[in-house]
């Protein structure tokens, strides 16, 4: 059985959303996550300065600045994630953590477990992701 059940085992055992072990659970779990991530950049950054890209093939040179760009753009998009997770963090401190922002009510630990950074209920960003759906189409 995973430590989120039995988390979710204690929900409301005392009459308030998330206790103050649920909360410690979450804050491990995303400073983990955060911890991976800047251990991942760095190698990165490492891998791409000690790459030789003085390929004299230009095709194989292409293919080169090719993976890198991805490279590049896979570290940016880990760079929004980290503030991602520094906003849950200071939602754990200030007491917010775990609450749609859209309609106040409490994100199911579920959901928090396989996203930790979840800002809304799943009921929530199911109607957010068909507006934008919607105005996408239009």
């Amino acid at each position: 059985m995973s430590e989120v059940l039995h988390i979710e085992a204690d929900l409301l055992d005392d009459g308030s959303f998330m206790n103050d072990r649920q909360r410690e659970y979450f804050r491990k779990k995303l400073l983990a996550w955060k911890s991976e991530i800047l251990r991942e950049s760095r190698e990165t950054l490492a891998a791409l300065a000690n790459d030789n890209s003085n390929l004299a093939d230009l095709a194989d040179r292409a293919s080169s600045e090719t993976d890198r760009a991805i490279e590049l753009r896979a570290r940016d998009r880990q760079r929004k994630l980290i503030s991602k997770i520094d906003a849950a963090l200071e939602r754990i401190d200030d007491g917010s953590y775990g609450y749609c922002e859209e309609t106040g009510e409490p994100i199911s630990l579920k959901r928090l477990d396989a996203r930790p950074i979840a800002t809304m209920s799943l009921e929530a960003q199911e109607r957010h992701e068909r507006r934008e759906k919607v105005y996408r189409d239009e």
